[in-house]
């Protein structure tokens, strides 16, 4: 018996508790907020390490975040911007759709964005448009939803 007990708090720790969205929502909305304001602006500073907090939050979520979890894993390897602008794509598209799933609400501070020339949203403060996709390139691209 003692035995048993052991084995299924040794299977437990294995397996990460889903938390409630609440808890980490605000964590994983910033963090890709954070990697918008530097892809927006040509830069790859601090990208992997908020792709790293954005896979981690997803996976406290549980399966239904699944697909954020393994395209912030993609985010999180690009060392190129052109890859990291592909993957926060990705990642972005899941996060939007997670959202819309749970039928959760964001900050009123924060808004999604999308860009016409990929069709691809992205998380942003309110603003200016500051696309993520195209940088200094093509900056105001782009529109919020609602």
């Amino acid at each position: 018996m003692r035995s048993l007990c052991v084995l299924a708090f040794v299977a437990s720790m294995a397996v990460p508790a889903a938390v409630s969205a609440d808890e980490v929502s605000s964590a994983l909305v910033d963090s890709a907020v954070a990697i918008q304001a530097s892809l927006a602006k040509d830069s790859m500073a601090g990208v992997q390490a908020n792709a790293a907090t954005i896979e981690e939050q997803a996976v406290k979520l549980g399966p239904p975040a699944a697909k954020i979890a393994e395209a912030a894993k993609e985010l999180k390897a690009a060392t190129k911007i052109g890859d990291a602008r592909t993957a926060f794509g990705k990642t972005n598209e899941a996060i939007v759709q997670y959202i819309e799933s749970q039928k959760l609400s964001l900050d009123p501070k924060v808004r999604i964005a999308v860009c016409p020339m990929v069709n691809k949203p992205w998380l942003q403060r309110d603003g200016p448009i500051q696309n993520p996709y195209y940088g200094t390139e093509m900056p105001t691209c782009g529109s919020f939803k609602k």
